[in-house]
């Protein structure tokens, strides 16, 4: 049985809501009892221009990274007139306890837009490595939406890389064909429209071919025939070539694919956790040569209710997973904990986070296991909520960052970012504590 549990923020006065809805300020506040809690991108009311789709990592500093879309076209990169979206990002010092000044990582042009890259930029996913101060952005760009895309005409795939810890960017590079070119010819088919799920890129823990840990990502993928499929794509020099995970005739998600993210399993084999109605899909890749990235997918298993995995009720929204080693508080028994945030709903309401507990090969031994018996999960908002994402702080407490309706409803196109900051114990009532060990 999965152990609910309720943070129940203090609601703040209306009068405050609507003084502070009237500059449309970016300052961030903060609200109900936790001081962890931070308001990162403020939509203040409906009038104000929405942000949405978070990103976060932490760099090699300690510092925090968050990264949103800023949505002029108050639409999904691709869609409206020249629908222009611009990417802002802040950085959090001591451990997300001060944030810096909103700053625009990319700025979108849209209808004097020079080329169609320049338009708009859209739905982040971030990465920084561990042993240096790179840190890399990938996005969509363009004027074309995803659900209309062709081979010859379609949402690009951008790069941005720092090598500061994330305070100076550099200029968009395309990076989409060379990613296009890998399914040309393939059994499946080739593809017709793709982009990177956004949120947190994963950076492995033991794979190291060359300079850098592998980076994962998880492509969402409109094949020639029409079906929806999901493939990983992995980098081993930090994002400037990429190949997909077992090749292209071997895909994760074969039908009903949506966003997905990627995590590593204890024993190194690669997970992969997609967004569906009322839960979600995974399914786990078997290396056969780690150098070449070869090898092969299971058999992808369904997470909800009804087998005690994740109950998204009336929902399906992209969120984040992650594994963290971990330490019995009481027995001092060690184990890893798999950790997922969704809204709990119904509908895109109550955003939180499953999790549960892999006291060996045992509980992950297949991705049927894997999807079955959670055993609790913590809400984190009350409110409207939608996509989330999280990273591991310094200080071993778990950052995230969530859509919230704070101040108004969907809307007007957009959210609240909110960030806030949880120790294991507290996502596990007491009976778990971080163990790096």
């Amino acid at each position: 049985m999965i152990k609910s549990r309720l943070w129940l923020p203090v609601i703040v006065a209306t009068a405050f809501v609507v003084s502070f809805s009237m500059a449309c300020a970016p300052a961030p506040t903060q609200r109900g009892e936790r001081k962890t809690r931070h308001e990162i991108f403020v939509k203040p009311d409906v009038e104000c221009i929405p942000y949405r789709i978070p990103a976060i990592a932490t760099a090699s500093n300690g510092d925090l990274i968050a990264v949103a879309d800023y949505r002029f076209s108050r639409e999904d990169i691709g869609f409206g007139d020249n629908g222009r979206i611009d990417l802002r990002a802040r950085v959090g010092r001591n451990n997300g306890k001060r944030w810096g000044e909103i700053f625009t990582l990319a700025e979108g042009r849209g209808a004097e837009a020079e080329s169609v890259m320049e338009v708009g930029y859209g739905d982040p996913a971030i990465v920084a490595d561990r042993e240096s101060e790179r840190v890399m952005v990938i996005s969509c760009a363009g004027n074309v939406p995803y659900i209309r895309g062709t081979r010859e005409n379609h949402l690009l795939m951008v790069r941005f890389d720092s090598e500061d810890n994330g305070r100076t960017w550099s200029e968009p590079v395309n990076i989409v064909e060379s990613i296009y070119q890998q399914f040309d010819g393939g059994a499946l088919g080739g593809a017709r429209s793709m982009f990177l799920s956004s949120g947190r890129m994963m950076q492995s823990r033991s794979v190291k071919v060359g300079d850098y840990y592998r980076i994962y990502g998880a492509l969402l993928v409109t094949m020639e025939g029409g079906e929806w499929m999901n493939f990983v794509i992995c980098s081993d020099d930090f994002g400037q070539s990429w190949r997909v995970l077992g090749g292209v005739d071997a895909n994760p998600i074969t039908s009903d694919a949506d966003e997905a993210k990627v995590e590593e399993l204890p024993d190194g084999r690669v997970l992969i956790s997609t967004r569906t109605q009322g839960g979600r899909y995974f399914n786990i890749f078997t290396y056969d040569n780690v150098a070449e990235a070869t090898g092969v997918w299971d058999k992808m298993a369904y997470s909800s209710a009804e087998n005690g995995g994740i109950d998204a009720k009336a929902n399906d929204c992209n969120g984040e997973v992650m594994i963290l080693p971990v330490r019995s508080t009481s027995s001092g028994e060690r184990a890893h904990i798999i950790l997922q945030s969704v809204p709990f709903g119904p509908e895109r309401w109550n955003v939180g986070i499953y999790y549960k507990v892999l006291r060996g090969v045992k509980d992950y031994s297949s991705p049927e296991v894997l999807a079955a018996n959670w055993d609790g999960r913590l809400q984190l908002s009350v409110l409207e909520s939608a996509y989330s994402t999280m990273c591991w702080q310094q200080n071993d407490r778990l950052a995230v960052l969530f859509e919230e309706g704070t101040y108004t409803s969907w809307e007007g196109g957009g959210y609240t970012i909110i960030y806030d900051s949880y120790s294991i114990e507290e996502l596990t009532n007491g009976e778990y504590e971080y163990d790096p060990s």
